[in-house]
């Protein structure tokens, strides 16, 4: 890694229903550049696709590369808590069109949110 690189965080929450992506600062205060699958995209169900996260990534790395960053530390959330605890289609797809886009990837970190025995699962409709 290069000790000039400017860094900053892409918060990538992927889940089977869209993809979201923010970029911050590294404090994560200050909002760069943040994009969803409904701006790429026209049908909903489209919204989570590996193909909606590419164009996404493409126009945030052009942003971000706008704003002076070179480097982006990823974190990858899914739905979590009492939901689905792995990432949505969109989540790998982010990550290689940033780096295909000529931005710097340093740690890539899931934060999901996992429950340590809080509230009761939703029941099971069928039987």
């Amino acid at each position: 890694m290069a000790d000039d690189t400017t860094w900053g965080i892409a918060h990538v929450y992927a889940s089977f229903n869209n993809t979201i992506i923010t970029v911050t600062d590294l404090t994560g205060a200050e909002t760069i550049t943040k994009s969803s699958g409904g701006t790429v995209v026209k049908q909903n169900r489209d919204e989570a696709s590996p193909y909606a996260a590419m164009q996404m990534a493409e126009v945030v790395a052009e942003e971000v590369q706008s704003a002076g960053i070179d480097g982006l530390h990823v974190r990858v959330r899914g739905p979590g808590g009492n939901l689905q605890k792995n990432t949505g289609p969109g989540a790998q797809a982010t990550i290689r069109a940033l780096a295909r886009a000529g931005i710097e990837i340093g740690r890539i970190e899931d934060v999901t949110p996992i429950p340590h025995d809080g509230t009761r699962a939703p029941k099971n409709a069928g039987f």
